[in-house]
């Protein structure tokens, strides 16, 4: 199985991990600098750190498909979570839609990451 074209998939993924990126910390700074920092670290280092081979170029720490689809989940929760805790009505609508809809755009992808005769390259 090849993997799936997936720019629009990747363009909304980024930006709800942009929010993520954001608002978590920006939530979480109200009550500890510590907790916003560490957040960051993970939303942004996890990732990082963590990948399936065949999905990213460079794979630091090889893990399944399963690892790299609950990192994306943890993104797009914390992103859809911190927004409505910080955020206007309706900037954590707008971020609830982004959300869904990279849910919605991200099946092919994780359809591919979960296949046992997905190709590492």
């Amino acid at each position: 199985m090849e993997r799936p074209d997936d720019r629009i998939a990747s363009v909304l993924r980024f930006a709800a991990e942009l929010v993520a990126w954001v608002a978590t910390p920006w939530a979480l700074s109200a009550y500890s600098w510590l907790l916003a920092g560490l957040a960051v670290v993970v939303l942004i280092g996890l990732p990082t750190v963590f990948s399936t081979p065949g999905d990213k170029r460079q794979v630091i720490i090889p893990v399944s498909g399963t690892v790299t689809i609950l990192l994306v989940l943890l993104q797009l929760a914390a992103a859809a979570i911190a927004a409505w805790w910080v955020w206007p009505v309706y900037a954590a609508v707008l971020v609830s839609l982004l959300v869904f809809t990279t849910l919605v755009t991200e099946r092919h992808r994780w359809r591919w990451l979960l296949s046992p005769d997905r190709h590492a390259g």
